[in-house]
Formats: C-alpha cells, structure tokens, sequence
C-alpha cells in the first residue's frame, strides 16, 4: 500500500504524530499530479537514502581506503542529488518532504540493521550493493530524462550524457568495492582446530 493511496486521516497511522505537531510534516499530504514529478521525488528520496549510507560507509571505514572511496562517491551524490532537488522544484516547486523523511526512516533502520550483523563485513557488502543497484537507477533516471527534455522544457537544463557518464563510472568504482567485498564476507575462513 502507498501513502497515496490511504483516505484522509488514515496518514498519522503510518507517520508520527508529534512530527505532525511540530510542523515537520504538513497537515494534509496532497498527492503529486504530475507523474514526472512523483517519479523525481522518488529518485530524491533515493538519493537522501544513498547520502545516508555513504554517510555511515565513511564513518565506519573512516581509516581505510573504503573510507575514502564513500567520501568521494558521497560529494558526487550530493551534486546529483542537488541537480534533482532543482528539477524536482522546477516541475512543482518543492521537495516532497514526506519521502525525504521516509527515506531517511528507511536509512536509520538499516544502518541499525547493519550495526548488529554479527559479521560486519556482510553489513558493508550490502551497503555497497545497496549503492549499487540505486547508482543503476539513477543511471536509469538520467537516460530517462534525456530522452523526455526534447519534449518537456522543464527538464531541458541539466547535462544528462555528463550525468550518465558519471552515473556509471561511480557503479563502476562501487562495483569494485562491491566485489572487493564480496571475496572478504564470503570466502570460506579456516577452521580452528
């Protein structure tokens, strides 16, 4: 079920209440009209998401040369990031901060997720495949709005074969560390004896 889709007043089951109160929320979630629009947010949400775990990938290898990759990737995530927030204002005037929000929600429970794995190289490996698979769809994004800014001035701005281009040499540095990963989470340890 999406939030969308609830009847009026049935929003505050699945959002707190207090953030409500507090303004943090608005009163009313009106849907988005514009399907480019909800698609937009979506991605933005993504990428609050990627922030996060970047976030968390840097402090935990804080040390380590993955430590390094997470804080340059991350500074490339946020220029995205932004290129997104101004399309996203463009076609509506705003972010949708109900989805930042959940998105965030969404990165708080994993990076709790990750913190209790009993090998925390596994919670790595799935952060960096988490990552992965969102730098994909954000690939995705960029060829889809390029094919659409011949048609939609709103979106004619960016550079979209420099965003796609760079989408996919960050999955192809994540896939590295993805698969550097891989060998160190799942190779068979020795046995003691």
């Amino acid at each position: 079920m999406n939030l969308g889709d609830l009847p009026r007043g049935q929003l505050g089951n699945f959002v707190n209440r207090p953030a409500f109160a507090l303004g943090l929320f608005p009163a009313k979630v009106q849907p988005m009209k514009d399907p480019l629009a909800t698609y937009l947010h979506d991605h933005l949400a993504g990428a609050t998401f990627a922030v996060e775990l970047l976030e968390a990938l840097s402090d935990q290898h804080s040390s380590a040369p993955l430590g390094n990759f997470a804080r340059e990737l991350l500074i490339e995530v946020e220029h995205d990031r932004a290129v997104l927030q101004r399309l996203a204002k463009e076609l509506n005037g705003d972010t949708n901060i109900l989805k930042e929000a959940v998105s965030w929600l969404s990165e708080k429970a994993s990076r709790l997720k990750l913190r209790r794995q009993t090998h925390s190289s596994l919670g790595t490996f799935e952060t960096l495949e988490a990552l992965s698979l969102g730098i994909a769809g954000k690939e995705a994004l960029w060829q889809t709005l390029a094919c659409l800014a011949a048609q939609d001035p709103r979106i004619r701005q960016p550079d979209y074969a420099q965003l796609i281009r760079r989408a996919q040499e960050q999955r192809a540095k994540t896939e590295a560390q993805r698969i550097e990963a891989a060998v160190t989470t799942f190779s068979p340890q020795p046995t003691a004896r």
